[in-house]
């Protein structure tokens, strides 16, 4: 089976970014919300929070957030384009896409993409609150690990924090773009 981090390489930028200002020219006062978020950040960098309560505080907007099912349609209408080519073509239904992206937010675009396999991190759609760790580095393993049997046929990331999943795989790659480099231990 093969393994694919989701942003930034299966798909072009960061679908959460793309969807919070998406959210944003809809509904500009979510601005107020999203403020705490940056506040939030701020604290994260000067390690004085979590990445799990920073991200929480920055969802918040959700809550303002009037028919979240509606709106992430309308958004995956809008931004299914940006799946990258490359892995249009070699997709398949075993695929497994793992993501510290909300679940919420991943769901829509995988059933349009008939992948059924999804390891998401798990934030409640309508407050922004995390139920349970944020999907990243050795969290990825743990999840997949917990969910399935097989090999890794071939894993593909943008980002060398996903090196615990690369050496779970017989063959990884970093993505660079369209770029695809064999990845070095």
């Amino acid at each position: 089976m093969n393994v694919y981090d989701f942003d930034k390489t299966i798909y072009d930028g960061d679908s959460t970014i793309d969807f919070v200002f998406w959210c944003l020219r809809r509904k500009p006062q979510l601005a107020v919300r999203l403020l705490r978020g940056t506040v939030a950040f701020g604290g994260y960098l000067l390690k004085l929070c979590s990445k799990t309560t920073f991200k929480e505080k920055f969802y918040c907007f959700l809550l303002s957030v009037p028919d979240v099912n509606n709106w992430l349609e309308e958004f995956w209408d809008e931004h299914q384009e940006k799946i990258k080519n490359w892995y249009l073509q070699q997709k398949q239904e075993t695929d497994v896409i793992i993501s510290a992206s909300p679940e919420f937010l991943l769901r829509p675009i995988c059933k349009r993409l008939h992948v059924q396999n999804l390891l998401a991190s798990r934030v409640d759609r309508h407050t922004g609150m995390y139920m349970g760790v944020n999907c990243y580095g050795e969290e990825k393993v743990r999840r997949f690990k917990k969910m399935f049997d097989g090999p890794v046929d071939a894993f593909y990331s943008d980002s060398l924090s996903d090196a615990p999943m690369a050496n779970l795989a017989k063959r990884a790659y970093l993505v660079d773009g369209d770029n695809l480099i064999a990845w070095e231990e």
